[in-house]
C-alpha cells in the first residue's frame, strides 16, 4: 500500500530479519532445543528446554551436553536467551500491573495501535492533504508527488539495515524507537503551518459568464512558500524510518512469540489493523478540511467551502497523530526483549528450513562485514525470491489501482469525484481488511504446512486474477457532453467548447467545474452561459444560462423556479455499478487474502 496513492504497499511484506540468522545457522542449531546432560542418555531424543525457575539466583550455568557438531558457546547462547525473558517494566521497577500485558496478545495490541496510527498518517492524512498543500504552499504536482514518494525512499533504503542489526537487538525497543519517529515525522509533517504565516485569500475568482468589458487580468506573483517542500520531505523520511521497524521487526517478534499455528493469524490481524489506519485518516482528514486552514480566521471570515479559494485544517490531523504515537513510546520500552514462554515456544518450533551448510558461526550477523554475505545468501534462496518477485509484481499492480480507484469509477460510472472515493473507500478498506484477517484465519485454523501455505496463497491470487476481467466489462454509457458528444444548442457543431452562446464569455479551459442543464454535461457555468450563481443553495445553482433551452433536468418547484442549471454532473442511469462493486469486493478479499500466507512463507522460509 503509497504516490497520490489510497493505500500503501501491504501486499509486499519486508522479509523477516530472522532470516539472515536461519540462513547462517545449520540445521542442528535451529532444530536444538535442549540435550540431556545424563551420560545414561546421551542417545535420547532432544528434551524440551525448561525455563530456570530463579535465574537471578544463577551466576553460573551447567552447559548441558551437545552433540559434536554443536559448539558450547552455541549451546550457551541458547540457554542465555531464556534469562532475556523478563517482567515488563523498566530495569527493577516492574508493577504488577503491567504484567497482565506481558503476552503476545498485550503485544499485539500495541502494534495494531502503532499500526493503525502509522497508515492514518501515511496512507490517511498525507493522501488527502497533497491537494491543499499544492494550493497553500503553491507547488506543482510534480513536487507533490515527489513528497508522496519519498516515504518509499525511506522505507526501502533503511528496510534492509534495520532488519540485519535489529534481528539480534532488543525488538520492542526498536518497535518504541519506531512510535518516536512516526511520531517526529507527523510533528514536522506539520510545521509548515506554524512558520509560514496566515493564508492571504487571493481575489475572487467567477466562474460564470464575465463579457470583455468587466473581466480583470490577474499578475503574476513570486513567492518562496514552495521552500517548504523540504520540511515535507524530510517529515516523510522520517515517517519511513518509523515504519520501517513496525513492519520488519514487529512480523518477526510476533512470529517469534507464539506457536506456528498461531502465528499467521496475529500477523493477519497485524496486518488488517494498518488498513484500518488509512480509512481513519481518510475520515478524520476529510472532517478537518471541512474547518478553515486558520481556525481562528475561520469564524470571522464568510468565505466557504464551495468558495474555490477555501483551503481545509489539513494540520489537525499530523498533531494528533504526533501525540498519540508518542504515548505508545512508554508501553513499547518496557516489554522485555522476549516474551515469557519464547524459549519454550521455539524449542517446539521444528524448522522446514533445508540448510546447505553444516557448520554456523555463532557470530555471524554481529558486524556490518557479514551483511554483504547475509545479502548474498538471500539472493541465492531460489524460493525466497520468487516469493519477493510474485509479492511485487502484485503490488505494482494492486498500489496504482488503489491509488486511481476514485477516479475510475468517477470516469467510468459518470459520478462526482466525492461520490466515487467513497464508494471505493466503502469496497476498498473492508475488503482488504477481511482478507487479511480470513487468510491468516484459514492457515492457523488448518494448521497448513509451509507448502500448503503456498499453495492457497497460489489458489487466491489465481481467483482475483480470474475476476479481474470483470473490468472490460465495468463501464456506462457516457452522458451527453456540450461541444464533445452533444452539439450546443443543436448547432451540429462538435470538437470545441467555445459556441455562439458563449463566445462573449472568457471562459477559461484550465478551469473545470462541471455543471448539468437540460440533461446535457457543460465543462463549467461559464461555458453554458450562466451569468448569475445562487451560491447559498446546495448544490450550487445557476440561471441566465444562454446556452441552455431547455429545463428538463432542474425540476421546477417553488424554491428552484427559473434555475437552468446545477452544479455536478449529471445523474447517470447504470445497472452496472452495483455487479462492479460486488465482484471487486471479492476480488479484493481474495487479493488480499494471499498477503498473510506469503508472509507467513517467508518467516518459514521453507525450501520444500
Amino acid at each position: 500500500m503509497k504516490s497520490a496513492k489510497g493505500i500503501e504497499n501491504l501486499a509486499f511484506v519486508p522479509s523477516s530479519p530472522d532470516i539472515l540468522r536461519r540462513l547462517s545457522a545449520s540445521p542442528s542449531e535451529i532444530e536444538i532445543s535442549a540435550f540431556s546432560s545424563d551420560p545414561q542418555k546421551e542417545n535420547s531424543q532432544p528434551q524440551e528446554l525448561q525455563k530456570p525457575q530463579e535465574p537471578q539466583k544463577s551466576p553460573e550455568l551447567s552447559l548441558p551436553s551437545a552433540p559434536p557438531n554443536v559448539s558450547e558457546e552455541q549451546l550457551r547462547s541458547l540457554s542465555l536467551s531464556e534469562f532475556e525473558e523478563g517482567p515488563c517494566g523498566w530495569r527493577n521497577f516492574h508493577p504488577q500491573c503491567l504484567q497482565r500485558f506481558n503476552t503476545p496478545r498485550g503485544f499485539l495490541l500495541h502494534y495494531c495501535l502503532l499500526a493503525v496510527t502509522q497508515g492514518i498518517v501515511v496512507n490517511g492524512l498525507v493522501n488527502i492533504s497533497i491537494s491543499t498543500i499544492e494550493k497553500r504552499y503553491e507547488m506543482k504536482s510534480s513536487l507533490t508527488g515527489l513528497i508522496s514518494s519519498s516515504y518509499d525512499i525511506s522505507f526501502c533504503l533503511l528496510s534492509l539495515f534495520v532488519s540485519f542489526f535489529g534481528e539480534r537487538g532488543h525488538k520492542p525497543r526498536w518497535l518504541a524507537f519506531a512510535a518516536f519517529m512516526i511520531g517526529l515525522g507527523a510533528l514536522v509533517f506539520s510545521l509548515p503551518q506554524f512558520f509560514s504565516g496566515k493564508y492571504k485569500l487571493g481575489s475572487l475568482f467567477k466562474d460564470t459568464c464575465v463579457t470583455a468589458s468587466n473581466s480583470t487580468s490577474c499578475t503574476s506573483s513570486t513567492s518562496s512558500l514552495s521552500n517548504y517542500l523540504y520540511v515535507f520531505i524530510l517529515g516523510q523520511l522520517l515517517l519511513g524510518a518509523g515504519g520501517t521497524p513496525l513492519y520488519t521487526l514487529g512480523t518477526a517478534f510476533l512470529d517469534d512469540s507464539v506457536p506456528t499455528h498461531k502465528s499467521s493469524l496475529y500477523i493477519g490481524t497485524g496486518y488488517a489493523m494498518s488498513i484500518l489506519g488509512p480509512a481513519i485518516g481518510y475520515v478524520l482528514g476529510g472532517q478537518l478540511l471541512t474547518m478553515y486552514i486558520d481556525v481562528a480566521v475561520g469564524e470571522s471570515t464568510d468565505v466557504t467551502e464551495d468558495d474555490p479559494r477555501w483551503l481545509g485544517a489539513w494540520w489537525i490531523g499530523f498533531l494528533l497523530s504526533w501525540i498519540f504515537a508518542w504515548s505508545l513510546i512508554i508501553p513499547f520500552s518496557c516489554f522485555p526483549k522476549h516474551l515469557p514462554g519464547t524459549a519454550e515456544i521455539q524449542a517446539g518450533k521444528t524448522s522446514q528450513a533445508h540448510q546447505s551448510n553444516g557448520n554456523a558461526d555463532a557470530k555471524f550477523g554481529k558486524s556490518i562485514k557479514d551483511f554483504p554475505a547475509a545479502l548474498k545468501n538471500l539472493m541465492k534462496n531460489a524460493v525466497f525470491m520468487c516469493l519477493v518477485l510474485s509479492t511485487s509484481s502484485e503490488a505494482l499492480i494492486t498500489t496504482g489501482f488503489a491509488t486511481f480507484l476514485p477516479k475510475f469509477i468517477e470516469n467510468q460510472f459518470g459520478l462526482t469525484s466525492s461520490f466515487a472515493a467513497t464508494l471505493g473507500g466503502a469496497v476498498l478498506i473492508p475488503g482488504a481488511a477481511l482478507g487479511q484477517i480470513l487468510g491468516g484465519f484459514l492457515v492457523s485454523k488448518f494448521k497448513m504446512t509451509c507448502k500448503n501455505t503456498m499453495k492457497f496463497a497460489l489458489f487466491a491470487s489465481g481467483v482475483a486474477f480470474t475476476l479481474s476481467f470483470v473490468f472490460i466489462y465495468a463501464n456506462c454509457e457516457n452522458e451527453p457532453f456540450a461541444g464533445v458528444s452533444e452539439s450546443y444548442n443543436g448547432t451540429g457543431e462538435l470538437g470545441s467548447l467555445i459556441a455562439p452562446c458563449n463566445a462573449n464569455c472568457n471562459c477559461l479551459r484550465s478551469y473545470y467545474y462541471p455543471v448539468c442543464g437540460d440533461g446535457v454535461q457543460y465543462f463549467s457555468p461559464c461555458f453554458a452561459g450562466c451569468s448569475n450563481p445562487v451560491s447559498h443553495r446546495k448544490p450550487k445553482v445557476y440561471y441566465n444560462c444562454s446556452c441552455i433551452e431547455r429545463k428538463t433536468e432542474i425540476k421546477s418547484t417553488a424554491e428552484t423556479l427559473g434555475f437552468e442549471a446545477k452544479a455536478g454532473k449529471c445523474e447517470t442511469h447504470c445497472a452496472n455499478l452495483p455487479i462492479f462493486l460486488c465482484v471487486f469486493f471479492i476480488i479484493i478479499i481474495f487479493t488480499f487474502m494471499a498477503g498473510t500466507p506469503i508472509t507467513v512463507s517467508i518467516l518459514r522460509y521453507v525450501v520444500c
